[in-house]
């Protein structure tokens, strides 16, 4: 099968398609002949080099930890009526709050039986691959967030996947959107969906004007998939009494929001890990992203899409900030 390596560390061009062998499933296993793979920021993040504490990848390594397509085989213990069926999942190496994102940008790639969702009718592989992380996620950070008709809610790095679907679920929940991203291709989307303010996290004084569209009482939540010091600006908006939820480091790093500091402010802090570790049926949310997306109530932003062999193309997008939405490679 054609796959993609990263043979060492370094910048995009590290990233070489070749021949590797076709998996074989063990027990509890499936193949998937690949036709979407998802392309996460931190897949560039792994290919630089960074994360070896918490990512232990070692090169030469296929990337990539959630693809859509049709399972081809299945290993002993699974039914095979699962052969032929489409379906989206991570990857057998992959996992919420754990595992590695690797093996997905190849035209074929192992994955759990009991990962598997069955794409319902009318969902292509390409939404379906961008769901599989970010659907889910999106839908617990929402119900974490407990939004209700009329709260202010600013939501950083508006303009990726998963800024997208959260702007999208704060609308349907009545609340007020504030959404912060960088440059006006992002914003322009995300006004679109329905975002009642949009500001460039990049000009200065960007989080006094979050003051001033609220009236200078602080938002209600903040969703911030941004972190570092966009994420850090972004808690200092909260009104006593708010929520703030850190789920991204696109910027590099989480947000400075240390327990005693939000404490003093009333605020209640959720981290990544924290969400991650919770007692969320993750499966069950994941099934109601695919639906809610194939009734169309739910639009999956997909801003590029690159050829298997482009993999490297679109690492570039990503950390160029130039990148819409969700990057997917296609097979």
């Amino acid at each position: 099968m054609r796959a993609v390596e990263v043979k060492s560390f370094g910048a995009p061009e590290v990233l070489m398609i070749g021949e590797l062998p076709d998996p074989v499933p063990g027990p509890g296993e499936v193949v998937v002949d690949v036709s979407a793979a998802d392309v996460m920021f931190l897949d560039g993040r792994l290919r630089s080099g960074w994360g070896q504490d918490f990512f232990p990848v070692e090169p030469p390594y296929v990337p990539g930890g959630a693809v859509a397509g049709v399972v081809s085989a299945v290993g002993a213990g699974v039914d095979p009526g699962w052969v032929g069926k489409r379906v989206a999942t991570k990857t057998a190496a992959s996992g919420i709050g754990g595992g590695l994102p690797i093996g997905g940008y190849a035209e074929k790639a192992l994955a759990h039986a009991d990962s598997l969702d069955e794409l319902p009718a009318g969902l292509d592989f390409v939404r379906a691959a961008a769901l599989v992380h970010d659907g889910r996620t999106a839908l617990a950070v929402a119900e974490r967030a407990e939004l209700r008709p009329g709260q202010w809610v600013l939501i950083t790095a508006a303009g990726g996947g998963l800024g997208t679907l959260l702007i999208q679920l704060a609308r349907a929940a009545g609340s007020r959107v504030i959404a912060a991203a960088r440059g006006a291709a992002k914003l322009e989307l995300a006004r679109r969906l329905g975002a009642d303010v949009v500001l460039d996290y990049e000009e200065p004084g960007w989080a006094d004007r979050v003051l001033e569209s609220v009236g200078g009482d602080g938002v209600d939540v903040v969703l911030d998939g941004a972190g570092g010091r966009f994420g850090s600006a972004a808690l200092g908006t909260l009104t006593r009494g708010g929520r703030f939820i850190g789920y991204g480091n696109s910027a590099g790093g989480f947000a400075d929001s240390s327990a005693e500091g939000a404490t003093a402010q009333g605020v209640t802090v959720t981290s990544l890990m924290e969400l991650t570790r919770a007692d969320i049926d993750w499966s069950g949310l994941g099934r109601t992203a695919l639906a809610e997306a194939a009734a169309d109530r739910l639009e999956v932003v997909v801003g590029q899409t690159f050829p298997l062999d482009a993999a490297a193309a679109a690492h570039t997008a990503i950390e160029g900030r130039t990148a819409l939405g969700r990057t997917i490679l296609t097979v």
